[in-house]
């Protein structure tokens, strides 16, 4: 009995042995499995720099461009009233028409004028008369003043009179020739050619030269003024940017000017500058500028709108694509190439545009190399696999 007692003891000894036995025994296989299966992360390799397009600067000559709102006129636009009052008999054109200088437009009733004119003619004639009558005087008083049958002081009285009559005769040949103004002013007529607007007076409104609103207006557009201004810091840069000592010396050395529409297309006529105003306006603060464009076509009309383009040639300019730049807190930077193929942000001052270039002041220089795309992934002195672009604008040539 007590051998089987102590051998049922060891049995219970054992027993836990082999349980620590088997949790050690699992413990160590999970620690290989992990440690195999986090080998090949630790172990794998780091990725390529990333293959960028980079092009090398070249400073060239370039003509950048300003835009300025602009309002177009033509060439003669005026306002057509009439000089006499009366009732309007006749609208002899259409609205939109284009008409001939000296050509009828509208006829005003006539009657009155020509019944002033009769009188005034009338009045001539009995004018004329008088001096007639003064010199058969003069002629009859004056052997009988010779004679001393009648005193010297009646001769003179005649010849008074003939004077009299004769300026009577004047004044009425003043007022005959009014009269027939008058009457020709009942026809009114175009002072130029071109074409009419809207005519808000039909026949037989009354009219008169009082009237606050114009019987029409007549547009001369052979030749359109495109009027447009400039801040006092642009005319200043005007002024140093063009040659020239006087502004009419400045004025014949200037380049060509472009029109663009209303809808952004190119007006294919270029016109030229060929004023500039005085004096600044005190209200604005800004100076106006006149260019003229030849408008044959009549494709420009009073009262359009525009952009007036004005171009500015530079000369050993830096362009660079808008696409190779980033802008952040309204600073704009490129990312240029530098030794061991690490790329560094750098600020650049942009003066103007050309196309989809920016024209840049400073910044970098003619010879530097600049990465022109992938921009959103690259940090600063990042490495990277410089590919020359082969295109032509992004060559920036």
């Amino acid at each position: 009995m007590n051998a089987i007692h102590r051998l049922f003891i060891l049995l219970n000894s054992v027993k836990p042995f082999n349980q620590v036995k088997s949790l050690f025994v699992l413990s160590l296989f999970s620690i290989v499995l992990i440690s195999c299966k986090s080998s090949p992360d630790q172990t794998a390799a780091a990725p390529p720099p990333p293959v960028l397009p980079v092009s090398q600067i070249h400073e060239s000559t370039e003509t950048t461009f300003i835009e300025y709102p602009a309002a177009i006129q033509g060439a003669v636009d005026i306002d057509v009233r009439p000089q006499v009052s009366g009732y309007l008999q006749k609208v002899l054109v259409n609205e939109g028409a284009y008409v001939s200088a000296g050509q009828t437009l509208f006829k005003i009733n006539e009657n009155p004028y020509r019944e002033a004119l009769n009188n005034a003619k009338a009045s001539l004639h009995a004018a004329e008369a008088a001096i007639l009558n003064a010199q058969l005087e003069v002629d009859k008083l004056t052997p009988l003043v010779q004679n001393k049958v009648v005193s010297e002081f009646q001769l003179k009285t005649a010849k008074t009179a003939y004077k009299i009559a004769q300026a009577n005769a004047e004044q009425a040949r003043a007022s005959v020739a009014s009269a027939q103004i008058n009457l020709g002013y009942t026809n009114v007529k175009a002072t130029v050619s071109g074409y009419i607007g809207r005519i808000p007076k039909k026949q037989g409104s009354l009219v008169a030269p009082t009237d606050q609103e114009a019987l029409t207006q007549l547009s001369d557009i052979h030749e359109v003024h495109v009027y447009f201004s400039l801040a006092e810091n642009d005319f200043n840069s005007f002024n140093a940017n063009y040659p020239g000592k006087s502004p009419a010396d400045r004025i014949k050395h200037l380049p060509a000017v472009e029109l663009l529409l209303s809808d952004n297309t190119t007006y294919p006529i270029k016109g030229k500058i060929d004023m500039i105003d005085g004096q600044f306006d005190k209200n604005t603060g800004a100076i106006t500028l006149r260019a003229s464009f030849p408008n044959a076509s009549g494709t420009l009309r009073s009262g359009n709108t525009g952009k007036l383009r004005l171009g500015l040639k530079h000369d050993d300019a830096i362009l660079i694509p808008q696409s190779a730049t980033v802008e952040m807190q309204d600073k704009v930077f490129v990312f240029a190439l530098n030794k061991g193929n690490k790329v560094s942000k750098m600020p650049i001052t942009v003066i103007g545009k050309s196309g989809n270039n920016y024209l840049v002041k400073d910044g970098v220089k003619s010879g530097d190399q600049i990465v022109l795309s992938g921009l959103d992934r690259l940090q600063e002195g990042q490495v990277i696999t410089p590919e020359q672009a082969s295109d032509k604008a992004a060559s920036l040539k």
